[in-house]
């Protein structure tokens, strides 16, 4: 018998038993549905995680914390800068130095307190950096400033009546409005001398200001000054970084010149991160990038999806018992049609095809129609879930979050799965087909 007389003698037969047909494939619709939808809500958590994970973070940055020798960690010099920089994969090291201390600012009337950063700007430049407005420094005495230092100019800032008494905000007419770009401002430093307060002042020009972070919740109101007004600090107050609450005469000897607060690394792609990781790591560097996360977050969500998986073969295993009573009915009604193929003399192993391809169609068919399911209520979810959730708990979702995502490789496994668990069902049943006896069949004495 050919392949396409097989096929013609199934959907006869299908169709001499719709319903009963009909309610299988839906079983097995139902099952595909329910492990494509349970696995989505992995995949989707997944993609909405590494997604904000990708955009909090550059990629390609490797924070390097410092240099382990003989159990203890020392702070990175430039002897270490110039090493990192000649590791091959990378493209900038930057270098920062935090002032411990918080300086007042002051442009005309308006106050503001900030965190100050020494910078090494070309190396930035290098990395990436971008400004909002205006240039990079280029004299001792300029600076940059972060896009929401603006926010925190505040004029009569003692003020209790600033604030607004419904939203907690400070009222627009005591906020700085003009543009800051070339403006000049002064930063008020300290020292602490025998419980007396002394007081510097440096004046610094504004020419300009770093871009939005990407983040709406992330907030820059740094101000990054140069590698010489940092050094004025020290000298000023006689402690390491402007350091206030320590005595400059017990301070050691030791040379902080040199070394850095902050170092970061940056692979010229993403590729290269893990390589140039490595290499860090076998020189004793203490390192973090958001490879070695992304690494941490996908096993994690694997395993969650491995599991979700395995519960949802569950629901296609229990589907898998109406294609079995179908299949067995399906034998037991055509035994007389089994009796006349075998007496004409039909070779065992077409009956036995016969068969599996009629639970294989079955499979199929409700696979087809468990995904297209599956992708209506994934499109649902994703549209009402949301809603639903803002109106009960009266919370707002972060934004952009997924709570469903169905790739290809899910539909493959999900089809996958339904397909072997089908025709399984109905390898019994084809094999009871082809040990009918021939004189019993032509009888109906099965």
């Amino acid at each position: 018998m050919k392949i396409k007389d097989q096929f013609r003698f199934i959907r006869q037969n299908i169709k001499k038993n719709r319903v009963r047909t009909s309610m299988t494939i839906l079983a097995t619709a139902m099952g595909c549905a329910f492990l494509i939808v349970l696995a989505s809500v992995g995949y989707g958590l997944q993609e909405t995680v590494v997604k904000d994970t990708l955009e909090e973070q550059v990629v390609t940055k490797i924070d390097v914390y410092g240099h382990e020798s003989e159990g203890n960690y020392r702070p990175l010099s430039m002897e270490d800068v110039e090493y990192l920089e000649s590791v091959e994969g990378v493209k900038a090291v930057t270098r920062r130095n935090q002032l411990r201390q918080i300086p007042t600012y002051s442009i005309d009337e308006y106050d503001a307190e900030a965190m100050a950063y020494s910078t090494h700007f070309p190396s930035e430049v290098e990395s990436g950096l971008e400004l909002s407005g205006g240039r990079l420094p280029e004299n001792i005495n300029e600076v940059v400033v972060g896009y929401h230092f603006v926010k925190h100019l505040v004029k009569d800032m003692d003020n209790a009546d600033i604030y607004d008494e419904e939203s907690g905000e400070i009222k627009s007419e005591y906020l700085y409005q003009d543009d800051l770009i070339g403006k000049t401002m002064d930063m008020k430093v300290r020292k602490d001398v025998e419980g007396e307060e002394i007081y510097e002042t440096m004046s610094l020009t504004i020419v300009g200001v770093l871009e939005k972070p990407t983040r709406e919740w992330m907030q820059d109101s740094n101000v990054y000054i140069s590698q010489e007004i940092y050094a004025k600090v020290e000298e000023f107050t006689g402690t390491p970084g402007g350091e206030l609450g320590i005595d400059p005469e017990n301070i050691n000897e030791v040379d902080t010149s040199n070394t850095f607060d902050d170092v970061k690394v940056y692979a010229t792609n993403l590729e290269a991160v893990q390589g140039v990781s490595d290499e860090l790591e076998e020189k004793n560097y203490a390192i973090y990038s958001v490879v070695s996360e992304m690494k941490q977050i996908n096993m994690l969500f694997t395993i969650a999806k491995a599991g979700l998986i395995l519960v949802g073969t569950i629901a296609i295993i229990i589907a898998s018992i109406g294609i079995y009573n179908t299949m067995t009915m399906a034998v037991t009604e055509r035994a007389p049609d089994i009796g006349i193929m075998k007496a004409i003399g039909a070779n065992p192993k077409t009956i036995k095809q016969i068969f599996l391809l009629e639970s294989s169609y079955i499979g199929i068919i409700g696979a087809i129609v468990g995904t297209i399911v599956a992708y209506l209520i994934s499109l649902l979810v994703n549209l009402g879930l949301p809603i639903i959730i803002e109106m009960a708990f009266q919370d707002e979702l972060p934004e952009g979050l997924q709570f469903s995502a169905i790739p290809l490789t899910l539909v493959l496994i999900a089809v996958g799965i339904c397909l072997f668990v089908t025709i399984l069902s109905g390898m019994r049943p084809a094999k009871r087909a082809t040990q009918i006896d021939v004189l019993k069949a032509m009888r109906r004495e099965i």
